[in-house]
């Protein structure tokens, strides 16, 4: 699958899905394209899904929360009949390169997330309204939901068969959100799993599947109903702005440039170099000031291309393992836009940006290439920029003055949103995380926020890897890059993902560290997707040929 994949659309390409809005409630209906897929040689059958589908529901649920912040529930549905969603498309599966598998997981983990944390950032409550089978990935969907509902009929079920049917797992977060979200008990989870036919009815109920069932005749009185129920409970009076085309130029060597983000590709040296600017304008006064900007307002329009570049390089650039994170610009501008997000945060668009750059973080976070940060001169590592320094495996920065330089010199700024705006996947901010046994050093540095902190007191506070000065800069940079780029992808991807999560283990560090670890493993092994493995064999009636050990 050599196809350049871009992450860009809006609802006018929509192949996929349609959204309805009727004041507080919007309705979301999967009706896919059998012969709308991302790739030549399958047909999304039953409402099945690949990347592109995703793609489609991304920019949706994106959208909604910017475009339409008066919707409080969004009711997803299925506009087929006697399905809701058969899941990710096997043949598709079947046929993708081992890497594209991954990271179709790990991007449609993400958008799971992101309409499941809807609910406590937006205050958009997402309800699964299900006909029909809802099997592997269709069960997924709902379950990201907050709240499930299930018609009561001889046919409609819920279910998750990968091991028994694909000898995969439920790789969208499937396995974790029965167990830490529904909190389905250990055994009776067990059984699910290795059920074909899936659970329906009370039954579904019961074992805590699904949050409600509901006889066919009185299943859209009773969607419609708990919906406006749920919208009651939350009205909110907002007026959306329209999040336009991104812009973009892609070179022929791979390299991008987008207004405030450039990204400059080595295929031969297998590195990326992507430099964030800092704002050229003034801060706006206020929110209302920042809300008539729209989509052009710095923080969001530098999320927005930040976001699609680490999409894109993930996608299309795979051999390009090490990313190099640069800033250029003011730092005091920067921590001026980003206040006026802090001091606007009862307004709900300060608050969708500043959570919108939580997530486009965490994308950061769990993102399996190695990330060094330098801190140049003439760079602005304030507040938000500054968490790419921690978001890093390892830092560097320029001590003294460089001859023949005169940017003005390297600095680290902290802010108010360096201690809880920006948490990662384990709940703890990345200070947190890299300052583990010392929480006290992480509260005493409250007391340097707003301080343009140089090399010596930013080493000495334990806020990068290395300073350099002149002499060494150029050279050690060059041979710690050449290095890193040297090592085995694998075993620098096993590493940083296991080192970047310290702490407290949560439902989302459980998805990315442990399943999509075992996810990617699986993929690998004959028993999946060799020539008599269960994806190769699926729907020919013969059953995988497994090598029954246990490894």
């Amino acid at each position: 699958m050599s196809k350049v994949i871009d992450f860009r659309t809006d609802p006018s390409k929509y192949r996929h899905w349609s959204v309805t809005y009727d004041g507080p409630v919007a309705t979301l209906t999967m009706d896919v394209d059998e012969d709308g897929g991302l790739f030549d040689g399958y047909q999304l059958k039953l409402n099945s899904y690949d990347l592109g589908v995703d793609i489609e529901l991304n920019d949706i649920v994106q959208r909604m929360r910017f475009e339409h912040p008066e919707v409080r529930v969004v009711v997803m549905q299925s506009g087929k009949d006697k399905v809701f969603c058969a899941g990710a498309n096997i043949r598709m599966l079947g046929g993708a390169a081992h890497s594209h598998k991954v990271n179709f997981c790990k991007f449609t983990n993400e958008t799971r997330n992101a309409y499941e944390a809807a609910e406590e950032e937006s205050g958009q409550k997402y309800v699964a309204a299900i006909k029909g089978a809802c099997a592997g990935g269709g069960y997924e969907l709902a379950l990201a939901c907050n709240h499930i509902m299930l018609v009561d009929d001889a046919t409609s079920s819920v279910s998750l068969p990968e091991v028994p049917l694909l000898a995969v797992l439920p790789g969208t977060g499937g396995l974790t959100r029965v167990t830490d979200k529904r909190m389905v008990r250990r055994d009776l989870a067990d059984v699910f799993c290795a059920t074909e036919e899936g659970v329906k009815g009370k039954r579904a109920v019961d074992w805590r599947l699904v949050d409600e069932v509901v006889p066919n005749s009185r299943f859209d009185e009773v969607v419609a109903a708990r919906a406006a129920e749920f919208a009651a409970a939350d009205p909110r009076d907002a007026t959306g702005i329209t999040l336009g085309p991104l812009e973009r130029t892609v070179a022929e060597d791979g390299s991008i440039a987008y207004g405030f983000v450039e990204v400059s590709v080595d295929r031969a040296a297998r590195t990326a170099v992507i430099t964030l600017k800092g704002p050229s304008d003034a801060a706006p006064a206020d929110m209302e000031a920042l809300h008539a900007q729209g989509d052009q307002a710095y923080l969001l329009r530098l999320a927005r291309e930040f976001e699609d570049a680490i999409l894109h390089l993930r996608l299309n650039e795979m051999e390009c393992g090490l990313w190099t994170l640069r800033t250029q610009g003011d730092p005091e501008l920067l921590a001026a836009h980003e206040a006026v997000l802090r001091d606007g945060g009862d307004h709900w668009l300060a608050s969708e940006i500043r959570t919108y750059w939580k997530r486009t973080l965490k994308r950061l976070d769990v993102t399996s290439r190695s990330l060094v940060t330098l801190v140049e001169h003439g760079s602005c590592f304030a507040g938000v920029l500054a968490e790419l320094i921690w978001a890093s495996d390892r830092s560097y920065m320029m001590e003294d003055e460089f001859e023949g330089d005169n940017r003005p010199m390297a600095t680290i700024t902290l802010t108010e949103d360096n201690f809880g705006t920006y948490p990662m996947g384990n709940g703890l901010t990345r200070l947190q995380t890299r300052f583990l046994a010392q929480p006290e050093a992480v509260e005493a540095m409250r007391e340097q926020i707003g301080e343009a902190l140089e090399a010596e007191e930013a080493d000495g506070m334990g806020l990068v890897t290395m300073i350099m000065d002149d002499i060494d800069w150029e050279d050690e940079v060059r041979i710690i890059l050449e290095e890193r780029a040297s090592f085995s992808p694998d075993a620098m991807t096993g590493m940083e993902a296991n080192l970047r999560f310290a702490g407290p283990e949560t439902m989302e560090t459980r998805i990315f560290g442990r399943l999509t670890a075992w996810q990617n493993w699986i993929f690998n092994r004959p028993n999946a997707v060799g020539e008599n493995g269960a994806l190769q064999r699926y729907g020919s009636g013969i059953r995988g040929d497994y090598n029954m050990e246990r490894v």
